[in-house]
Parts: C-alpha cells; structure tokens; sequence
C-alpha cells in the first residue's frame, strides 16, 4: 500500500512539470488507476463496527479470513486490468525509446482495456458534472473530501470558482473474490506464457 501511496504521489507530481500532452494524459491516466488501487486497498483495510449485541441462537464462527485476504484481493484485480488492458505490461515498460506517437497507439489500447475492466468493477460518476472550466458554487458545509478548495480562500462558504478539476466518486464496487488466498503466496497477476515447439 505504501508503494502505491508513493507511486501516486510522484505520478500527481509529474503532471506538475512541463511534458507533451500526450505524456500529461498518460500520466494522469496512470495516477487514476494508482489512486483506483489504492482506494481499494484502504477499502479492503476498514474495519466495520462492530455490530450491536441480539439475542440470537449462538451461530457458528465462521473460518478467519487470511490475513493477506484485502492485498490477495487487490493483486486479483490487478489481474483484471493486466488481462483486459495489458495495464501492467504498459506500467513496467521502459517507454523511454518510444516515440510519444507509439507510446500514444499504446495507451489507447490500454485505455481502452483498463476502462472496460474498470466499469465491470466499479461505478464511477463525476462530482462535478458541469465539467472543467465551469464556474461552481460550493455551499457551506461542503464534504471535505469531496472537494479541494485551492486558491484565494478568504470569507466564508459558498465559494465561487473554476472547476479544475470534476472530480470521482464511487457508487458501487464489485471487486474479485479471492477464494482461497494462501497467506504465504499472493495470487499472480498475471501467470508467464511459454510456447513449447
């Protein structure tokens, strides 16, 4: 989890440094699915409270789940977006020697894929449907973390500004199951192909 709390952190700061436009939307692409990832991870991580005492026939236990269920479950799904976008294959690539026009026919195919895969998996909607560059009123009492605020900040809400930035939210998840994770072996994600001649 850390690594991908890092590798978010140096992909949001690559936006920052003057690149081609394809290069920019590459990245951004990139930094989604990292952040996609690493919201999962702290899904699969929280803890439900505890629920409140009835009186019940006493039920069975039921088996503990392995501890490495939640990180299982993330590689599966990395699994997924290796299958349908090749998206691990990209991400591991030097794409250094590439010309931006191949890395750009590259990253189409994988956007297609990833975007597939992610739809499959999650509902995903924007919190600012009007889009970037329309102007928005965020009212007092405002989610914090549905909104970053940036900028003049003087007064108090509503803050009027331009929308940098829409915004995502999930709806519903629907991750794979890991059925049998084995606490010393995480799943693969993606298994070596050999061609026996």
């Amino acid at each position: 989890m850390k690594i991908l709390a890092i590798l978010l952190i140096l992909l949001n700061a690559g936006l920052f440094v003057p690149a081609p436009a394809d290069t920019t939307r590459i990245l951004a692409f990139a930094s989604i699915l990292v952040a996609l990832l690493v919201a999962v991870g702290l899904f699969r991580n929280s803890t439900p409270a505890p629920a409140p005492a009835a009186a019940e026939a006493v039920k069975p236990i039921p088996a503990a789940a392995p501890k490495n269920q939640a990180q299982a479950e993330v590689v599966t799904l990395l699994g997924v977006l290796q299958e349908k976008g090749r998206f691990i294959d990209f991400l591991m690539e030097d794409i250094a020697p590439f010309s931006d026009a191949e890395v750009g026919s590259v990253a189409r195919a994988v956007h297609q894929g990833c975007k597939a895969a992610v739809n499959e998996h999650f509902k995903i909607e924007a919190i600012c449907p009007e889009g970037e560059g329309s102007t928005l009123s965020v009212p007092a009492g405002y989610a914090a973390d549905e909104f970053r605020l940036v900028g003049n900040l003087a007064g108090e809400a509503p803050f009027t500004g331009k929308v940098v930035h829409k915004g995502w939210r999930t709806t519903s998840v629907k991750l794979p199951r890991v059925l049998h994770a084995d606490e010393n072996h995480l799943p693969v994600i993606a298994p070596a192909q050999v061609e026996v001649s």
